[in-house]
């Protein structure tokens, strides 16, 4: 572990860091362009050579304050200090005691209903203002109305038509009291009151009872006044009936007693594996031992693996074969650690950018599109067990990379350092910069600030001609591709990155040999490269007896530096001798030599 331009080059590389000592420097990215931009329109006005331009970069490679070299601890626990023994066994229980709460299952979506539920309040009380209104006119076509809404009466409607018509008329003399204006009508108001009296009595012990039979309840309450309790008797039969929903209840204690899940990460279970440690070790460094940060980290970790679904992306074909060439794994470092590399330049191609980054639905593709290959990478390539490489190198070309002022690409810089950082925590053993170029010294004094010293002691930076020969002091340049000034290469028919490679250095104004013994008759084959050539080279055979003759095989020819980077000859032989290799070396440089043979039996074709 997963990490362009300039801007997406840092802080990805810090993003591939994802520790809580690297969390600001995404806030930092909003300044770069303006400030950066002010040192390029200085330049406009005299365009720099290729040459000054590698110069420049030297320089800033140069002027960056170079750490202490990180150091990557061991996940042994027989090899932590005491402290951090028992930070791990506090974790340890912390994450036991989660795992058995299912603290590690995303929470559920709010949800949207009380909206709704404000919305209907109000519905419900209207109803229940318009009921009191009809006890006050008692006539029926308005009683009538209200209690519609009560629908589970509606089927003594036809049974009372007639009863209603027969109240109508001592019912009448309520309207005079609604006006007040005729006085005549003074004496039948008491028996009204007297009847709204009982009727709002009977209506609190019936709450559901239909508009017609309001008016029999009346009558049946005003002469006998047993009768309301007998037909209140019959409304009480059915509120026994409600405990008979209490059986439910146990029910519903009975389910809620999931049996806590296994929780994984990056297909290693956090408790009970031998690479359990490895994982919490992790979290727990990136939390500067701090158990319960680290035990946070971790829940937030895993819920947002599942929100994200990491698992199914996994199998998710995303239709993104352009990107191979930006980010790729090739080969391990000295130390056995897989080695990726970004390459950034490669959005220079308009296509490519638009396609990465046009709108918000592409920068989140390629954010799936990164995280697919980091998760991949790691599945496959990284050992949680003890003593085994659990994190890699990551090599950051930012050789023609776009303006650090692209918008699209700096929001999908910030956007994968944040889930970066916070989801794969300690997953770097090194980050190498090469190509650096003249600009980024002002960007690198911005973030540094920010960086921890555990963060910057893993940066190296490198620039333009000094590039290849940084990669090699933490990769062997059988490791290193071609473009990077080694020699693997894919798809090589004679060669592989277990075939070892031989340094040596061209001293200036010189003339220097190398001799490769042939000690049988066999088919031989060798690779070489000068690093920037500008030197002169030729090889011959010289057999090993007195009046053998000595063969050319390659004429003396100076090779420059757009010449192909890497020479392969051969040569057949009967007899026993040596191959010569001269190489002339006319600047006033230093030169790094790159070479390795292996040898074929005779049979074998070249």
């Amino acid at each position: 572990m997963a990490e362009e331009t300039q801007t997406k080059a840092a802080e990805e590389v810090v993003a591939a860091e994802p520790s809580k000592e690297v969390e600001e420097p995404a806030k930092v990215t909003e300044p770069e362009p303006g400030s950066v931009a002010e040192e390029e329109k200085k330049e406009e006005g005299a365009p720099k050579t290729a040459a000054e331009e590698e110069a420049a970069g030297d320089a800033a490679a140069a002027a960056i304050e170079q750490s202490e070299s990180f150091k990557e601890e061991s996940n042994r626990v027989a090899d932590l200090e005491d402290p951090e023994k028992k930070a791990l066994d506090e974790l340890k229980q912390l994450v036991q005691a989660a795992v058995a709460a299912n603290e590690f299952v995303p929470p559920p979506p709010p949800p949207p209903p009380p909206a709704a539920a404000s919305a209907e309040e109000p519905k419900t009380e209207e109803p229940s203002s318009k009921v009191e209104e009809p006890v006050k006119t008692d006539e029926p076509s308005k009683t009538e109305e209200p209690e519609k809404t009560e629908e589970p009466e509606k089927t003594e409607e036809p049974v009372k038509p007639e009863e209603a018509e027969k109240s109508e008329a001592p019912v009448k003399p309520e309207e005079p009291s609604k006006s007040e204006e005729p006085v005549k009508e003074e004496e039948p108001a008491p028996a009204v009151a007297a009847d709204k009296v009982v009727v709002e009595a009977v209506a609190e012990e019936k709450v559901v009872v239909a508009a017609e039979k309001t008016v029999e309840a009346i009558e049946e309450t005003v002469v006998p006044t047993a009768a309301p309790t007998e037909e209140v008797s019959p409304v009480a039969d059915p509120v026994p009936e409600a405990p008979a929903t209490d059986p439910t209840p146990p029910a519903t204690e009975e389910t809620p007693a999931p049996r806590p899940e296994d929780v994984f990460i990056w297909g290693v279970p956090l408790l009970g594996d031998e690479k359990s440690d490895t994982i919490l070790l992790k979290f727990l460094r990136a939390r500067d031992f701090k158990t319960k940060d680290a035990l946070t980290m971790i829940k937030n970790a895993v819920i947002w693996r599942k929100t994200f679904g990491i698992e199914a992306l996994l199998e998710e074909d995303l239709g993104f074969p352009e990107m191979e060439k930006v980010v790729f794994m090739h080969g391990l470092d000295k130390e056995g650690h897989p080695v990726c590399y970004n390459v950034y330049g490669e959005f220079q191609d308009k296509d490519l950018y638009a396609k990465a980054f046009g709108d918000e639905e592409k920068r989140q593709k390629f954010l799936r599109w990164r995280i697919q290959f980091l998760e991949k990478g790691i599945r496959q390539q990284l050992d949680f067990s003890p003593s085994g490489v659990c994190t890699m190198v990551q090599v950051t070309d930012l050789k023609n990379s776009p303006g650090p002022g692209k918008r699209e690409l700096r929001q999908a810089t910030n956007q994968a350092l944040a889930l970066l950082q916070d989801n794969y925590p300690e997953f770097v053993a090194k980050q190498v910069f090469i190509n650096v170029p003249w600009w980024y010294l002002a960007f690198n004094r911005m973030i540094s600030p920010f960086l921890t010293q555990r963060t910057k002691s893993k940066f190296v930076f490198a620039g333009p001609s000094k590039s290849a020969e940084t990669l090699f002091k933490y990769i062997a340049p059988e490791q290193v591709p071609v473009q990077y000034g080694g020699l693997s290469k894919e798809n090589d028919p004679d060669f592989t990155t277990a075939d070892a490679v031989t340094e040596s250095i061209i001293k200036p104004s010189t003339r220097q040999t190398i001799e490769i013994p042939i000690d049988e008759p066999c088919n031989l084959v060798w690779e070489l490269r000068v690093l920037g050539w500008d030197v002169g080279y030729g090889a011959e055979f010289v057999p090993s007896a007195e009046d053998g003759y000595t063969v050319i095989v390659q004429k003396t020819r100076k090779l420059i530096a757009t010449d192909e980077p890497v020479v392969k000859n051969s040569f057949k032989t009967g007899e026993t001798g040596k191959i010569v290799l001269t190489f002339e070396n006319a600047t006033s440089k230093k030169k790094k030599l790159l070479y390795r043979s292996k040898k074929k039996s005779s049979s074998e074709s070249i």
